[in-house]
């Protein structure tokens, strides 16, 4: 009996794909994808919508934070934003920049000297449009990242957990609490391949009403992402130029060398995953 073929043309490049999560060289069937290719595009779309939609279990989040010994967690502080609810705030984009009133006035309610700044630094969680990042990412990168920041000896802030809250909500939680820098960590847009993404943005004198240009970012910290420990990296040495310089944004670069961290391997400066390695002649 003749062996049945398969109905699935193979792309040449499939071979890459062993590089990338990303949805490259599936092949055919006839005009179309593979049924299989179909099927998990539709799973990953359907991760990825509700990952926006999950709502973030602010309490357990604290929880966790508090077991943890996250410096902050034990008088950490569950906001919200002005968006009352979810749909609000994928509509209204600046609702979740600024606090409700209520969240506004247990921060401002918080003891704080009249003058000059009480904090080095205070970290802001919010689940902006994937809870599903930060329920997963924050405790596990914060836990990683006080080993560094313990060496500095800065003073945080209380931490605050922000519901239906954008990037510059961060801004407004870091001027009331007079802060000098503030950390946001955020659920990032979920991708078709990373529904679980946190970003982290870095904010020098916060205030309301800054602008991108004055922030620094750190993104795709997850599984299968941006180590834990890279970003811990990165961010320790943006947070200590940041303190010496006196400035975040545009203005402070990344030169961390965090292609050094041990334990995290990267791709050689100047080549990619398309270029043959080299060998040496001798």
């Amino acid at each position: 009996m003749a062996r049945a073929t398969s109905p699935v043309t193979e792309n040449p490049w499939q071979t890459l794909r062993r590089f990338t999560s990303a949805r490259i060289a599936l092949g055919r069937a006839g005009v179309s994808l593979p049924t299989h290719a179909q099927l998990a595009f539709q799973l990953a779309h359907a991760q990825a919508r509700d990952a926006v939609h999950q709502a973030l279990d602010a309490t357990q989040l604290q929880q966790q934070l508090i077991a943890t010994d996250i410096p902050g967690a034990p008088e950490s502080h569950i906001l919200h934003s002005a968006a009352p609810d979810r749909l609000t705030y994928l509509q209204r984009p600046d609702l979740g920049r600024r606090l409700s009133e209520d969240s506004r006035a247990a921060l401002t309610g918080v003891d704080t000297p009249h003058n000059a700044p009480l904090y080095d630094i205070g970290f802001v969680i919010a689940d902006g449009l994937s809870a599903l990042a930060i329920a997963t990412n924050a405790v596990p990168f914060l836990a990683a990242l006080q080993t560094r920041l313990a060496a500095h000896g800065w003073h945080q802030a209380p931490l605050t957990i922000v519901q239906q809250g954008r990037v510059a909500v961060g801004d407004e939680v870091g001027s009331l609490l007079r802060t000098r820098l503030v950390v946001v960590l955020i659920g990032e847009r979920p991708g078709l391949s990373s529904p679980d993404s946190m970003g982290i943005y870095i904010s020098w004198m916060p205030r309301v009403g800054m602008s991108d240009a004055e922030r620094n970012c750190i993104s795709n910290i997850r599984h299968g992402g941006m180590s834990y420990a890279e970003a811990a990296w990165r961010l320790d040495y943006l947070l200590t130029q940041a303190q010496q310089r006196q400035l975040t944004g545009v203005a402070l670069k990344d030169e961390s060398g965090a292609d050094n961290v041990p334990g995290v391997i990267h791709q050689p400066a100047g080549l990619s995953f398309l270029t043959p390695p080299t060998t040496d002649p001798a």
